[in-house]
């Protein structure tokens, strides 16, 4: 009974050294919408809400969320920490994690909208796991169950024997 616990335990606690920078959700907006109305501010607080749905699923996976604010200066000087030629596992690098987290979200209209959301070892660049999901609406059901389905289907998806 021991030894199935301790199995349990080893394996419950298997990513508990693992050390994620998550560098956010980037907003790439190329709607006409935007252009004609402006920003939209719900769409702002949709980013955050994904932001805190990787972040906690991450936490939940028992995964290290490294703080990142001490190389904000460098993040800043990017506009798009998943687009800067490795920037994000260089940065990761240096703030100790294992692996960087990069994610976006493509505005093309009101009713089309892609996400990406991509994991990279922090040594080596290489894609971990990533993918992209294209949903229709611009809501905060629609951005919710897209980013359910990379987490779900994508990020965490179970290995195969």
């Amino acid at each position: 009974m021991r030894l199935i616990i301790l199995a349990f335990l080893a394996a419950s606690g298997a990513h508990a050294q693992e050390r994620v920078a998550f560098f956010g959700m980037t907003l790439l907006d190329t709607s006409l919408q935007t252009g004609a109305t402006g920003a939209d501010p719900a769409e702002t607080a949709r980013l955050a809400k994904l932001e805190d749905m990787v972040r906690d699923r991450f936490r939940t996976e028992n995964y290290v969320l490294v703080d990142i604010e001490p190389a904000r200066r460098e993040i800043d000087r990017v506009a798009n920490v998943a687009k800067c030629y490795g920037c994000d596992t260089r940065i990761a690098t240096q703030l100790g994690a294992d692996y960087a987290l990069v994610g976006e979200v493509q505005k093309v209209s009101n009713l089309i909208i892609a996400m990406n959301l991509q994991l990279r070892d922090a040594d080596t660049g290489q894609m971990i796991r990533g993918g992209v999901v294209d949903i229709r609406g611009n809501t905060d059901e629609s951005w919710e169950r897209g980013m359910r389905y990379l987490l779900k289907n994508r990020i965490f998806v179970a290995e195969k024997p």
